[in-house]
C-alpha cells in the first residue's frame, strides 16, 4: 500500500479505509507509521516492524496469519512498497501460498519524479539504489550503455556528483534530471546535462531521484565515416575485434558495440 511522500494529503480515501479496516501492519518504521497514522486519525491495527534485515524470519509467520483470517497491509516508509524497499519475498512467497495479494496505488516518488521532469517517460528502467563500489557502478551503467531508455535511480546528496560524472564517462553526454524534496515545501528539479554538471551540495538534501534521459542521436560524437577511420586504423594496428570494438567506444560516444562490429565487417568485406 503506497503512502504520502510529504505531503499527508495524498493518502488516498480507499488506501485510509482499509488501514483502518486492518489486523496489522507491516511497516519499516514502525514510529514512522505511528505518526502517520496518528496526523490523519487512521485507528489501524498492531504495527510490526518489517525491513531487509528481518524480511525472511517474518514473511512465514506474517502468511500463517493471514491464512488464519487476519487483514494485513505492507507499507513503506513513504511511496509505495517493493520499490527499493522490503517486500518482494513476501508478495512472492504470499503468491505461491495462494494468498490473495490487493495492491493499493499510490504516491510513487520516481513515477512523481518522471512525469515532472521533461524526460522520455517511456521506456525507462528503475535501478533502485546504485551499488558504492566505482567497479559496480561502472558495470551497471555499462550493462545500460546500448539501451534507448530514461534512466531512473535513487542517489545521496553526497554521491550524486561522483555518480554523474561515472555516469558521463560511461555513458556518454545525455540529459538529467535531480528532483529533491517531491510533495513537500521545497521540491525542487534541477535539470542539466551531463557534461555540464553544476550543482550546490549545500542546497542538495536527503534522498535524491536521479533520472537520465536516453542517448540522443545528435550526441554522436563522429559520424559513420569517421568511425569506420578509427576501425581501419585500430584493425592496421593488428587489434582484435573484441579490442578494435573496444578502443572505438572510447572515441565515439553514442555508438554501441553492435554498430561498431556491423562497421567492421563491412570494412573486412571489401
Amino acid at each position: 500500500m503506497a503512502t504520502p511522500l510529504g505531503n499527508p494529503g495524498d493518502l488516498s480515501p480507499r488506501a485510509a479505509e482499509v488501514l483502518s479496516g486492518c489486523d496489522f501492519v507491516l511497516a519499516e518504521d514502525t514510529r514512522r507509521a505511528g505518526l502517520l497514522f496518528k496526523n490523519l486519525d487512521i485507528k489501524a491495527g498492531e504495527l510490526l516492524s518489517f525491513h531487509e534485515h528481518n524480511e525472511e524470519k517474518r514473511m512465514h509467520r506474517v502468511a500463517d496469519r493471514i491464512q488464519a483470517g487476519e487483514n494485513c497491509a505492507l507499507i513503506s516508509d513513504a511511496g509505495t512498497p517493493l520499490m527499493a524497499d522490503p517486500g518482494y519475498r513476501l508478495v512472492r512467497h504470499c503468491r505461491e501460498s495462494g494468498i490473495r495479494v490487493v495492491p493499493i496505488p499510490g504516491p510513487c516518488s520516481f513515477v512523481a519524479a518522471l512525469t515532472a521532469s521533461g524526460l522520455p517517460p517511456y521506456p525507462f528502467a528503475f535501478l533502485g539504489f546504485l551499488p558504492r563500489k566505482p567497479a559496480e557502478l561502472e558495470k551497471v551503467f555499462k550493462n545500460w550503455q546500448e539501451m534507448p531508455a530514461t534512466l531512473v535511480f535513487f542517489e545521496r546528496k553526497n554521491r550524486v556528483q561522483s555518480t554523474l560524472d561515472k555516469a558521463y564517462r560511461v555513458l556518454g553526454n545525455r540529459e538529467f534530471c535531480l528532483a529533491r524534496e517531491l510533495t513537500k515545501t521545497f521540491e525542487e528539479f534541477i535539470r542539466g546535462r551531463l557534461d555540464r554538471i553544476e550543482l550546490d551540495q549545500d542546497s542538495l538534501r536527503g534522498e535524491i531521484t536521479v533520472i537520465i534521459g536516453p542517448p540522443d542521436p545528435a550526441d554522436l560524437t563522429k559520424d559513420a565515416e569517421n568511425v569506420k577511420d578509427l576501425i581501419t586504423r585500430y584493425l592496421e594496428q593488428g587489434l582484435l575485434p573484441r579490442d578494435v570494438v573496444r578502443e572505438v567506444r572510447k572515441e565515439a560516444k553514442g555508438w554501441s558495440g553492435k554498430d561498431i562490429y556491423a562497421l567492421m565487417q563491412d570494412i573486412r568485406s571489401r
